[in-house]
């Protein structure tokens, strides 16, 4: 007789590890980062406020901050060797691939790659939270036949990303948008990447393997390319009618729509997408055009009647980030920038207390057959 193990799918409900990092709290709707309410912090702190506190292990105080907003200036160059590579890279490459082959390239400048203590992870997450935005931007910039941008030093670590990705400084509301985008999509428990992460560091291996991998999880459009999903999807349909058509039709032919749904937030939505709605409608009240707000919230009003499914932060997202000017190809790459520092609280904390991943299957094939003829 088949001796069964438990089986969950997708390792749905599975608890696969213990962390101080963040916790999803689907009862009370609440997205607990270091014992602080997410959603709370994002409206009263800034994303360097969350730096601090997921690698640090408390809130900065400003001289603290400003002491980290220091050092990440200090790490914004990247090597040139990293941009020749970039230039040797096919042209319809994605920049998630391009921001791959950078994360991975950083390594040989590692001169002490195999020491995975905190101190010298610690070191490396500022190191990669400084050079990251960079690369984001500029292997976009390269791979469209454009010349890479230079980090602008007076200006904040959100205004100077936002500058790298539009070529345009931020004006205050959006520098304050975009500084909240990268709050609330900085750390959110055990998502599929998170977990990649996890399971690499496991083996011991070090941090930039660890992002390399969870770069190549979240480029899936199940996952952080959701969001460029979403906005090709709402580029489709020109009114708002034709927007409900559009959603109606996907219904029908019982295709995956992006933005909507989670594995964690299965009867309602996402707090994190309310507060990129919330950003969308100010965007709108600044243009006087509010043609997106309408679409997407007539798609919202769809789904929920025809499928009983809410919004996800990316269905928000989108529409925020084409209002501020970011071409559609680096959403998902400020996604896994921003995530960064999440990322590297928890290979931080694999490493520090270590097991390392390795399941069993149930095992569904074939047996005692033989190559005897």
């Amino acid at each position: 007789m088949k001796a069964e193990k438990n089986f969950s799918p997708g390792l749905d409900g599975i608890v696969a590890a213990e962390t101080s990092i963040s916790f999803l709290d689907t009862v009370q709707s609440e997205i607990v980062i270091r014992g602080y309410d997410l959603i709370e912090l994002s409206k009263t702190n800034t994303y360097l406020d969350i730096v601090h506190l997921l690698l640090e292990g408390v809130l900065p105080t400003e001289e603290e901050k400003r002491k980290i907003e220091d050092e990440l200036k200090t790490e914004y160059e990247v090597p040139q060797e990293i941009f020749n590579i970039l230039h040797l890279l096919p042209q319809q490459t994605h920049p998630m691939d391009g921001l791959r082959t950078g994360i991975s390239a950083l390594a040989g400048y590692d001169n002490d790659i195999d020491n995975c203590s905190v101190e010298m992870n610690k070191n490396r997450a500022y190191k990669l939270l400084g050079k990251v935005p960079t690369i984001v931007a500029n292997s976009y910039r390269i791979l469209n036949n454009q010349q890479p941008l230079t980090p602008l030093q007076d200006l904040s670590y959100s205004a100077n990303f936002f500058y790298l990705v539009t070529g345009k400084k931020p004006t205050p509301l959006e520098e304050k948008i975009f500084d909240t985008s990268l709050v609330l999509y900085s750390e959110h428990e055990m998502p599929n990447s998170t977990f990649t992460a996890r399971v690499i560091a496991s083996t011991r291996s070090d941090l930039y393997g660890a992002l390399t991998g969870a770069v190549a999880s979240l480029k899936g459009n199940l996952h952080g390319g959701a969001n460029e999903a979403v906005m090709y999807m709402l580029l489709e349909a020109k009114t708002v009618a034709e927007f409900e058509e559009l959603i109606e039709t996907k219904i029908y032919k019982k295709e995956k729509i992006m933005g909507f749904g989670h594995r964690v937030y299965m009867k309602k939505m996402d707090p994190r997408a309310l507060m990129m709605k919330e950003a969308l409608k100010q965007l709108c009240d600044q243009k006087g055009d509010y043609l997106l707000y309408e679409m997407c919230e007539a798609g919202e009003r769809v789904m929920e009647r025809e499928k009983g499914i809410y919004p996800n932060l990316d269905y928000y997202a989108a529409p925020v980030y084409w209002m501020l000017g970011i071409p559609i190809p680096l959403y998902t790459p400020i996604f896994l920038s921003s995530r960064t520092v999440g990322l590297c609280a928890h290979v931080m904390e694999q490493h520090a207390n270590n097991r390392i991943f390795r399941p069993r299957v149930n095992y569904i094939g074939e047996r005692n057959l033989t190559s005897k003829q």
